[in-house]
């Protein structure tokens, strides 16, 4: 009888992401802040608006890009078939109405099919979509749209909770208005129970 050299383990698999964007023209912003500045009203003439254009022309470009990734799923030899959910995640993102930030949090989860994810790679998906002129809702529904196709889990699940400073800084002046959406795909909307579980958890007494 000869002995056998036991079955290597299954790699992980990584697919890498890179948002497809026009490169940033920092010098073209620079000028364009200056005039948009000049234009309200606001001389940036002293010293201490002087650089003003150029480090707003560099914190635009910076919420705009979304930092590239390696999407690193594993093989799910386990079984594993509860839920998977990171709660909390911060967000940051632009209004694209009025190109004013809004923050909050995000919580996603899963339900595993055959392959599971990195836990990191839930905040990078969401920063992926979140560094561009967004709105709440599609943020939320291209998070989940995206899990569920590169991953093909059983369900998917996610729930935003952010407060825009479009609505509180200006307009209605609603200071502490939060927003939340959600979205849930495969059996996260089908199935009661996985619904009520993930719901319970996201909830806001945690």
């Amino acid at each position: 009888m000869t002995d056998q050299a036991p079955t290597p383990a299954p790699e992980p698999v990584a697919l890498r992401v890179v948002h497809q964007a026009q490169e940033a023209d920092l010098a073209a912003a620079e000028l364009a802040a200056g005039q948009f500045l000049q234009a309200l009203g606001i001389s940036t003439d002293s010293e201490s608006l002087r650089g003003t254009p150029g480090r707003m022309a560099r914190a635009y470009a910076e919420l705009f890009s979304p930092r590239p990734f390696d999407l690193t799923t594993f093989p799910n030899d386990e079984g594993y078939d509860e839920l998977v959910l990171a709660r909390g995640i911060p967000l940051r993102s632009v209004c694209e109405h009025h190109l004013l930030p809004f923050v909050g949090t995000a919580h996603i989860g899963y339900l595993p099919g055959n392959r599971i994810l990195g836990l990191s790679k839930l905040a990078r998906v969401l920063e992926h979509f979140a560094c561009r002129p967004q709105v709440q809702e599609r943020l939320t529904k291209q998070v989940a749209d995206w899990l569920q196709d590169k991953l093909e889990p059983k369900g998917v699940g996610v729930v935003i909770q952010a407060e825009h400073t479009c609505m509180t800084l200006r307009g209605a002046l609603a200071t502490g208005t939060t927003t939340m959406t959600s979205t849930l795909l495969g059996l996260l909307r089908t199935d009661g129970r996985s619904r009520s579980e993930f719901l319970a958890l996201t909830g806001p007494h945690h």
